[in-house]
């Protein structure tokens, strides 16, 4: 049975059919039906299928990441998921896809003027000084050009790439068919539920296509974030901005990743990698928004030594119960309390029918052990928990996706502070944060908002107190308190009782007239029934006859609850 080809899709649908015949998954292209999406195309890397063991796992995994990138933006974006998914994809996988790059060919300045100037309703030359050609960054789904606004202010300019938001729907809607065969036919699918991560993707690939969204993002992150002074979010600029066109403040500095080596030894490293730690932390754990894609490139270091936070378009959101658990599943991992961080664990997940708990503790635990045993060096504490979902994943507990979110963010954050300083000893600073942490909890917990919410609903409790007392206290004095609790049917326990001595008393019965016919038996008399004594035969007889009623009784009136019950 194959899915439903629609003709707007046979080019998506080929590039699918290429990309799993490539990697040894024939066997869903003649499930699904792609066979004739591949009518004409090029018989790509047919090697590669016949003999997939021959090739090494890392050169294929890059040659996927390689695949991926020619497919264009929205496979890109993709792969970036998948390279969360620890409990779908192999490591190896997971590492060549986090490395794809999302730098693309740049669009024509003609067409950046056009959309800037429809967008903001003036020629360029009138609303900027200053504006370069040439962009300084060009990703998949946009690019970024210098300018200067008529006040004198060094601005960046984002301008979304033309027509990529249709682009990327009717991507989706391809990619939205295969998910949904794989769901209902194959056991991956059902375990995984691709239809609904795919859903999950949509959603925040839509919101990062809004620019008001992400401006929205830096105005909340810069009022977060504004306790730690070596953090630097980029100011918006409101008047410059739309949903496809983004004005910010241009901050000066260098990526991260192309620091030099004289360039870190003046740098207080450990100063800069606290910092960083605690503000995730408090993004994480006190504000429950989290920037989401903090890989090196979009993490700057200023000229005037601070980091800033760039390209806040993806973020993600926890819920208040999820933050708690989060905390516990942290502290536990960083004190090597394997069996408190596999407790937290299945209560934050979705438990399925082939889970295996004591497994699942035990892989755990033994995660937990290695990483509390790891030197500073290796402790990485969002490799932990990306491996934590595979093996949650492997064992039958969904996890949410956030934590997948969550696991990249944390391994991203953890490299940027090892970059600043090598030695720099991650589950300290989680330890060292943890107090911290609860107090700023605490402190959001009772922030005016909150604390006059309460203060309203002690108000009405108040006011409502005083009456309810009277209600209750009326009933006791006119004797007409009742409570009602669902508990045992006594009606029905007391006529069960009832049902089962009377059966007990005519089984006694029974028995005293079978003995009773057994001893007369015994006796002479002159009046016989069948050679018998009559009397001792018509005992038999009431006998047999009670009997016979007795089991009447039970057959039917046993059955009527057990239809019901089953």
């Amino acid at each position: 049975m194959g899915i439903s080809l629609k003709t707007k899709h046979l080019g998506r649908y080929r590039e699918l059919a290429q990309l799993l015949m490539k990697y040894g998954r024939s066997d869903l292209v003649k499930r699904a039906g792609l066979e004739e999406s591949l009518a004409g195309a090029r018989p790509a890397a047919d090697d590669a299928t016949n003999s997939p063991a021959q090739v090494e796992a890392k050169a294929e995994a890059s040659e996927l990441a390689k695949d991926l990138e020619a497919l264009g933006p929205t496979y890109i974006k993709l792969g970036q998921l998948l390279s969360t998914r620890a409990d779908i994809l192999p490591p190896i996988y997971m590492d060549a896809l986090e490395h794809l790059q999302d730098d693309l060919e740049q669009f024509p300045y003609a067409e950046v003027e056009e959309i800037v100037e429809r967008e903001l309703g003036a020629r360029i030359s009138k609303l900027f000084s200053e504006f370069e050609v040439e962009p300084i960054a060009a990703a998949s789904l946009g690019q970024v050009h210098r300018a200067r606004l008529r006040d004198g202010r060094r601005v960046a300019v984002k301008i979304q790439r033309p027509g990529i938001q249709q682009k990327i729907l009717d991507d989706m809607e391809a990619l939205g068919d295969v998910a949904t065969f794989l769901d209902e036919h194959t056991e991956k699918g059902k375990q995984f539920t691709f239809a609904l991560m795919l859903d999950q993707f949509r959603r925040s690939v839509l919101r990062e296509l809004d620019y008001t969204q992400e401006a929205t993002n830096l105005r909340v992150f810069r009022e977060n974030l504004k306790e730690y002074p070596l953090i630097v979010i980029p100011a918006p600029i409101a008047d410059y901005s739309t949903a496809v066109v983004l004005t910010m403040e241009f901050v000066p500095g260098v990526k991260v990743t192309k620091l030099s080596p004289l360039r870190r030894t003046e740098l207080d490293g450990e100063a800069l990698g606290r910092d960083l730690i605690a503000a995730y932390f408090k993004q994480i754990l006190v504000d429950g928004v989290f920037h989401a894609d903090p890989h090196p490139g979009n993490v700057f270091l200023t000229d005037d030594d601070r980091i800033a936070l760039i390209d806040l378009g993806m973020v993600g959101y926890l819920s208040a119960n999820m933050r708690e658990k989060l905390l516990k599943l942290m502290l536990a991992i960083a004190e090597g309390k394997g069996d408190t961080a596999a407790e937290v664990s299945i209560s934050m997940g979705e438990i399925r029918p082939e889970f295996d708990e004591d497994a699942y503790v035990r892989e755990i635990a033994q995660l937990v052990a290695l990483n509390q045993n790891a030197t500073v060096g290796q402790t990485d504490i969002g490799r932990v928990i990306l491996e934590l979902t595979r093996i949650s994943g492997e064992n039958g507990v969904r996890l949410p996706a956030e934590l997948t979110m969550l696991g990249k963010t944390l391994l991203n954050i953890d490299r940027v502070a090892k970059t600043l300083a090598p030695d720099f000893d991650v589950n300290e600073s989680i330890r060292e944060n943890a107090v911290s942490v609860m107090r700023k909890r605490m402190l959001h917990s009772a922030s005016p908002t909150n604390t006059l919410s309460t203060l309203l609903e002690m108000n009405e409790f108040m006011q409502r107190l005083p009456g309810r007392l009277n209600k209750v206290l009326d009933r006791v004095a006119d004797n007409e308190l009742s409570l009602h609790i669902d508990a045992i049917d006594e009606v029905e326990l007391i006529a069960g009782m009832q049902k089962i001595a009377n059966r007990i008393t005519m089984g006694l019965i029974l028995a005293a007239l079978i003995m009773g016919g057994a001893l007369l038996v015994r006796v002479p008399s002159s009046w016989t029934l069948l050679g018998y004594p009559g009397v001792a035969i018509i005992l038999f007889l009431f006998a047999v006859a009670g009997g016979v009623a007795l089991l009447y009784s039970i057959w039917t009136s046993d059955r009527k609850p057990r239809a019901k019950v089953e």
